[in-house]
């Protein structure tokens, strides 16, 4: 890895990356010098939506809003004051949303140590888990851009049935729901049918961008954020964006995109340890999302500490992020990262964005679509009318049913040896978990083993959760990767109300879509279900841990 401390940092508004010139040298020619020759910083900061080619302005011209959206979103400020107090008595605040619709929300609470309960999941007993906790003082946050969202269409009709049963008149339940969706989207009408609270987010910025529109703001000021902060942070550094020097942004977005067209096309996202609780996962999911596609793109691989495996390699760039403005080591003996992205949060999420739209230009691809992310939804929605294909395990040990790929050993050991054997020196290990993030959280614990074991990148994402981040990036990016596919039984399911599914066949649906979206693009997938949740887990730890690199 590189020295931080060998070179400047680029540095505005209290923000400072670390280590940029180092890897900016690395590139046969500067990318930065190049970008600057181009004007690529100023036109950004201007909105140009031609930075990215022909074929991508049309689009590009109603995706910018991001670039500025935090003066825009002072005017929810008002609004979300009257609504806390108007509903202070609600004080469990669940976020119902996908992907852009709830991980920066998520990453502002935790960060801040605000209580907020994100429900991103299918899995039947999380959800029923979620309606049984303080109901009545619950305010659920409905948050999707499109309005067609198959997961939190699910939630909300959990939750208004919930109310109802509860013994809530439809007015009362009304109450116990605030709606964030683009205007027009067939979410509004529904919110305007149900009569509630409908805030409206920003029509001009994408999800994976949305950290300071509604999305993020609306649930993190519910759950006792004082958010004005986080705008005036994104201010303080949007000075600096049109800059050709002192512009951490551009410095950055020209880092990622000189390590990933020199080999190093994954990204360690190592947390220091001052702060910024959960950024990582944000920062997948923009990086994931908007440079994987056409062959192309930069892995996220976001690790537990500095120390855990898969934080290094030579096809890795590692790049630490922390709240404190500072740089050299990081916390409990990791190496020196080859980035260090240290600012307030407000600030790192305007940073990112403009960084991840400058290695896209970089990398030639459009920042803003997700055209592989349909091939899932679509599967999920013939499986859900039709029913899943009939499959027998290719052999079962003890909690574990193995369905091994054809032409693959099929008992356990042999076929999770040969999938990470086929991961080879460019390759990477994507683990996918349709399990409950909460009672089998113990499913994260395999992401380090088998980093350690393979000596490769691996990456850990919960199912469908990461459909809506990383997703588009396995099925578009560069075809190098395998995939390690976790389900679990359901022994008491839940009915998604005024549907003709349960929450457990929406779960099993939207594994068995994904797996066949993945096997139709050639990537090898090996699926395991766990009869037995706890000790299937249990059992493929004690496996995996008994491995060496």
């Amino acid at each position: 890895m590189g020295d931080l401390l060998a070179g400047p940092a680029d540095v505005a508004a209290g923000l400072a990356v670390h280590g940029a010139d180092a890897v900016d040298r690395s590139a046969p020619a500067s990318v930065r010098d190049a970008l600057v020759g181009r004007d690529v910083p100023a036109r950004l900061a201007a909105g140009d939506p031609g930075l990215w080619g022909p074929a991508v302005e049309e689009e590009a011209k109603t995706r910018l809003g991001w670039l500025d959206t935090h003066r825009r979103s002072r005017e929810l400020l008002p609004q979300l004051a009257e609504l806390a107090a108007e509903l202070a008595d609600l004080d469990h605040v669940v976020l119902a949303g996908m992907g852009g619709s709830s991980l920066a929300a998520e990453t502002i609470t935790r960060t801040l140590g605000r209580p907020l309960t994100v429900l991103d999941t299918t899995d039947p007993g999380r959800v029923r888990a979620a309606l049984a906790d303080r109901l009545e003082r619950t305010v659920v946050v409905v948050a999707s851009k499109s309005g067609t969202t198959v997961e939190t269409d699910s939630h909300r009709r959990a939750y208004w049935q919930a109310f109802l049963d509860a013994g809530m008149t439809e007015a009362e339940a009304a109450r116990h729901f605030v709606v964030v969706t683009d205007p027009g989207s067939p979410l509004e009408a529904t919110a305007d049918e149900m009569g509630v609270v409908v805030l409206p987010a920003d029509p001009q910025v994408g999800g994976r961008y949305a950290a300071l529109t509604a999305f993020g703001l609306v649930p993190a000021a519910l759950a006792g954020v004082e958010v004005t902060e986080l705008l005036d942070d994104a201010e303080a550094v949007s000075a600096a964006l049109g800059q050709g020097r002192d512009n951490p942004g551009l410095a950055l977005g020209a880092a990622l995109a000189a390590a990933a067209t020199t080999g190093r096309d994954k990204v360690a996202l190592v947390p220091d340890g001052t702060g910024l609780d959960g950024l990582g996962d944000w920062i997948e999911q923009l990086l994931a999302e908007s440079t994987g596609k056409a062959g192309l793109g930069v892995l996220p691989v976001v690790v537990e500490s500095p120390q855990a495996p898969g934080a290094t390699g030579p096809d890795v760039l590692t790049v630490s992020h922390g709240g404190a403005l500072t740089a050299g080591d990081v916390p409990g003996g990791g190496s020196v990262p080859d980035l260090s992205v240290n600012g307030p949060l407000g600030a790192q999420f305007l940073t990112w964005e403009y960084a991840t739209a400058v290695a896209a230009v970089v990398l030639g691809v459009d920042p803003f679509d997700q055209p592989d992310v349909a091939a899932s939804k679509d599967n999920t929605r013939r499986i859900l009318e039709s029913g899943p294909p009939a499959q027998a395990p290719s052999s079962t040990e003890g909690a574990i049913e193995v369905y091994a790929p054809p032409g693959t050993p099929t008992d356990l050991t042999g076929a999770l040896r040969h999938l990470l054997d086929g991961v080879g020196d460019a390759g990477y290990l994507a683990v996918t978990a349709y399990l409950d993030r909460v009672d089998d959280a113990a499913a994260a614990r395999l992401r380090p083993l088998l980093a350690q074991a393979a000596g490769r990148p691996v990456t850990f994402g919960w199912g469908p959760r990461y459909l809506h981040s990383t997703g588009q990036y396995h099925k578009g990016g560069p075809a190098v990767g395998s995939y390690l596919q976790l389900t679990g039984a359901v022994h008491v399911d839940l009915p998604v109300p005024g549907r003709p599914y349960s929450f457990g066949e929406l779960q099993a649906a939207q594994a068995a879509g994904d797996r066949q979206a993945l096997a139709d693009r050639g990537r090898p997938v090996l699926r395991l279900h766990l009869t037995d949740r706890s000790a299937g887990l249990a059992q493929l730890l004690e496996a995996i841990g008994r491995w060496r690199a």
